[in-house]
């Protein structure tokens, strides 16, 4: 599981993410209006609606914007023309990617995946081909010095976490998906939690050189950009010297 926000930290330390804030809160739109959907306005009685609230506060968009995207899906116009797509393909140096996208258009999104796909020199599959390489886990993000890391752990795991791994200036914590909001609420207190979300975590990884890693990572980077994506997952790893180097 070891690796799973590497991709973020770097994004994150180049300050990418800011840069694409106003798509961010796009997308996070788009996730609350889905859940609204399909369970209904009310959090307390529709799981996926809380955890995407809970995910776009995470990511300091106004309360302001949630509120009018849950009540934009009470509309129905937007949110019923949205369908959920799944893709699927390899990467540069054979690296499983899955993409998880929200459209209106599903032609006009698979073709888009396709041209990133073999312009990165990759190709898409078929449906199944990397699927059975992932599980859904519940991923909690902690920020961390190190010198609490223990006593995060500690707690985690009191509360049913499976996993923690410990990387430089973060905790990553894995739970079964519906253990993520108990556990979350276990350590939210007094803890800057950075993300906490039900993700796609492959089941081995394939550790690639930097050169390698950088056509992988660019591949992921280019089909976050498009804009009826929402998620992308790969089971692409690299090494703490190979990471010092993209951070750069």
């Amino acid at each position: 599981m070891s690796g799973h926000s590497k991709w973020s930290q770097i994004k994150r330390q180049k300050g990418v993410a800011d840069a694409r804030r106003g798509q961010l809160f796009t997308k996070l739109a788009r996730e609350i209006m889905v859940a609204v959907r399909q369970g209904g306005p009310n959090s307390e009685s529709n799981f996926q609606l809380r955890l995407a609230v809970q995910k776009a506060r995470d990511n300091n968009m106004p309360l302001e914007n949630i509120d009018r995207a849950i009540k934009h899906a009470g509309g129905g116009v937007e949110a019923s023309d949205l369908a959920e797509v799944t893709l699927e393909g390899y990467g540069p140096n054979s690296v499983a990617v899955l993409v998880a996208a929200l459209t209106n258009n599903r032609n006009r999104t698979i073709q888009d995946v396709r041209r990133l796909f073999t312009r990165h020199g990759g190709n898409l599959g078929e449906s199944g081909c990397v699927s059975w390489l992932f599980e859904s886990k519940g991923v909690i993000t902690v920020e961390s010095d190190g010198s609490d890391a223990e006593e995060i752990a500690l707690q985690a795991i009191d509360a049913g976490a499976e996993d923690v791994k410990t990387e430089r200036g973060y905790i990553e914590i894995y739970t079964q998906p519906q253990d993520l909001e108990k556990v979350r609420k276990a350590i939210e207190e007094g803890k800057h939690i950075i993300s906490a979300e039900l993700s796609l975590i492959p089941k081995t990884t394939m550790l690639l050189d930097e050169k390698e890693a950088a056509q992988a990572l660019s591949l992921l980077d280019h089909l976050e950009e498009l804009d009826d994506v929402q998620h992308v997952f790969s089971n692409v790893d690299f090494s703490d010297a190979t990471l010092e180097k993209l951070r750069g």
